[in-house]
């Protein structure tokens, strides 16, 4: 006797058979699932009118953007320096309102780039500018205004989101001086609103938010309630030990600065057998920092290597307040020739 051979069901069979979609007559939907496989969805509560968007911070290089974003968030998420230029990337710092959600977006001071390094930021400030619901246009009421803010005003006339222009630094001058800079600002452009704030003193920093947060779409939070950032830990570590460098070196090599974050090790979970340095179970970070010539290798390791001590030391301080822990730090310098104007150099420090 030989087997039938097979036959593909026909469509009718096929109808009649029994309906995955369709729940079985004599098991109720719910009961036929065990508790585990029964997957519930929670949405967080939010009043109808809830606003949410993007702001972006532009103005030219130390125009207080940093200190202005960290002070809208309450925490620290933009290293901060008296040095220009000292953000290189686009920082998101994030503030919670019971009936709105601001994501600011901290970028680059936009300049007369001098390297590719520094047209690469500027584009990057650009990019930004296309894909946000309001910009913070800051400009520091302690400086007249100049060639660099008239050039940051028309290029911003080509955006299509409101524009806030915002006073910083309000605390540095005097009353008078203060409503001088109001009327040359309100005569750069035309602005949705202006509004004077002291980061620093903290003084109308809730007015900006307001005035922000009016400026956004309805929308349901972007964020958690309670994140402030979506930097990774690499990256806001390897700021800290930016930031550290430039308060270190002064004025003696700023722009030829950068840094890399080489290894983040947790001896707790690590499974390779690298090796472990320090007592106690310290997280072992492993940074680079890079510098363009090898004069200024020498700047950044000091005599009998001081410097790079007391970078290490104010670093790591910044870094166990941030992960909560003891760390290691390890840091070391080394020498990219003219990396600020090299492609292949630039793609490698993650520029």
């Amino acid at each position: 006797m030989t087997d039938a051979p097979f036959r593909f069901p026909s469509d009718e069979e096929l109808m009649a058979g029994p309906n995955a979609l369709e729940e079985p007559d004599e098991v109720a939907a719910d009961d036929a699932l065990p508790a585990l496989a029964r997957a519930e969805i929670v949405v967080p509560d939010f009043p109808e009118d809830f606003r949410a968007g993007f702001a972006c911070l532009v103005g030219r290089p130390n125009a207080g953007k940093s200190t202005l974003t960290n002070a809208l968030v309450g925490s620290k998420v933009a290293i901060t320096s008296g040095r220009p230029q000292t953000t290189r990337h686009n920082v998101r710092g994030v503030v919670h309102r019971e009936d709105a959600q601001l994501v600011l977006v901290d970028t680059p001071g936009l300049h007369r780039p001098k390297t590719l390094l520094g047209k690469r930021l500027n584009d990057l400030v650009r990019e930004t500018l296309t894909d946000v619901d309001v910009v913070a246009f800051c400009i520091p009421a302690n400086e007249k205004i100049g060639p660099g803010d008239r050039f940051i005003a028309r290029d911003l006339e080509q955006v299509r989101a409101p524009i806030v222009a915002v006073v910083t630094k309000a605390d540095t001058v005097s009353r008078q001086a203060l409503a001088a800079q109001l009327l040359a600002v309100n005569e750069l452009g035309d602005w949705a609103d202006i509004v004077p704030v002291s980061a620093v003193s903290g003084e109308q920093v809730d007015v900006v938010a307001d005035v922000l947060m009016g400026h956004l779409p309805p929308s349901p939070p972007l964020y958690p309630t309670g994140e402030v950032t979506d930097e990774p830990q690499a990256v806001m570590i390897g700021e800290l030990v930016r930031e550290a460098a430039l308060e270190s070196v002064r004025d003696e090599l700023p722009h030829s600065l950068a840094v890399v974050v080489d290894e983040i090790l947790d001896p707790r979970t690590d499974r390779t057998g690298s090796r472990v340095k320090g007592a106690g179970e310290r997280l072992q970070v492993r940074v680079s920092l890079v510098v363009e010539r090898d004069s200024q290798k020498a700047i950044m390791i000091g005599k009998g290597g001081s410097r790079l001590k007391e970078i290490g030391v104010r670093a790591r301080a910044g870094i166990e307040e941030l992960i909560g822990r003891k760390v290691y730090l390890d840091l070391h310098v080394r020498t990219s020739k003219d990396w600020q104007s090299d492609p292949k150099a630039l793609a490698k420090l993650g520029f």
